[in-house]
């Protein structure tokens, strides 16, 4: 059986990539990437917590449902924007997008 703790360090470092994605990247889409991998690395402790603490009841694979949705949403919304500034700006690149600038 895998300890608790190897799921965590793992859960750690693909937050820390996530993190550094998403503040390191200057493509839009990158940064959507990273966000990606750091609400995955939030659904691994939640369904690692869930088997080593309370595997009988479900409340850990219901959160890891709800963060799969609201991950969903947020690409659908993002990629949505991003593709809405390439068609305007003919860019992805986040330190350009100042459209509310005047």
């Amino acid at each position: 059986m895998v300890p608790l703790s190897w799921y965590l360090i793992v859960a750690a470092a693909l937050f820390c990539l996530g993190l550094y994605g998403v503040l390191a990247r200057r493509n839009s889409v990158a940064i959507l990437m990273g966000i990606e991998l750091m609400l995955n690395a939030v659904n691994l402790n939640l369904v690692a917590f869930w088997r080593y603490l309370e595997p009988a009841r479900m409340s850990g694979q219901v959160f890891a449902v709800m963060v799969f949705a609201v991950a969903a949403a947020e690409a659908a919304v993002g990629l949505a924007l991003i593709i809405s500034l390439y068609r305007l700006r003919r860019t992805v690149v986040a330190d350009e997008a100042d459209l509310l600038r005047g």
